[in-house]
């Protein structure tokens, strides 16, 4: 669902890779933006990210899938929806359907492209796209070596409510979690 507004005219006058790790990369540029400014822009490159909404609507209100995972770089055990990078070479649909998968165990009947942002586009080109996933099936989850993923239903009034009191701090979570529930009432 990426917008299709035609990009402005950057010149770039140089650009160097300063880091490249397994998950981002940062580019330090020299550019000429639009109204003749020049400035160096450092920019992390992240090949993007899918975020699942699954919900159960089977009974008289909807529940949304919720993981509680510790976050190194908040230093805490966050509520979120399940999320992952899109590997090289998948599309959107197919990682958010991988990453369900391993780290919640379900899968989904119903896929239905939802939201698409910028995370930070100050500094970060990465974007999210989200899914809404519905009729659920249970199975074996699948995590990676490194995560350790605790998965609860919660009815979306709940969820929401945690999130507009602080309980939920993920910023994909709360945008999801406000547009589902935008969108029911």
């Amino acid at each position: 669902m990426p917008s299709k507004q035609k990009k402005p005219a950057v010149r770039v006058i140089s650009s160097r890779t300063v880091f490249s790790g397994p998950v981002f990369s940062v580019d330090s540029d020299r550019v000429i933006e639009p109204g003749n400014i020049r400035v160096r822009r450092d920019v992390i490159r992240h090949a993007g990210s899918i975020v699942i909404l699954a919900v159960d609507d089977r009974g008289r209100q909807p529940t949304v899938l919720l993981e509680r995972q510790y976050r190194y770089a908040a230093g805490a055990r966050l509520w979120e929806l399940p999320a992952g990078r899109i590997d090289t070479g998948e599309s959107a649909l197919a990682g958010a359907k991988r990453e369900l998968l391993e780290e919640t165990g379900y899968t989904a009947r119903k896929w239905q492209r939802a939201l698409f942002f910028y995370v930070s586009p100050g500094f970060l080109d990465e974007s999210m796209e989200v899914f809404l996933a519905h009729g659920l099936k249970k199975g074996k989850a699948q995590p990676e070596e490194d995560e350790r993923i605790a998965i609860r239903f919660f009815p979306l009034r709940q969820a929401v409510k945690m999130a507009i009191g602080g309980k939920i701090r993920d910023a994909k979570t709360i945008a999801s979690l406000l547009w589902l529930d935008k969108k029911h009432n």
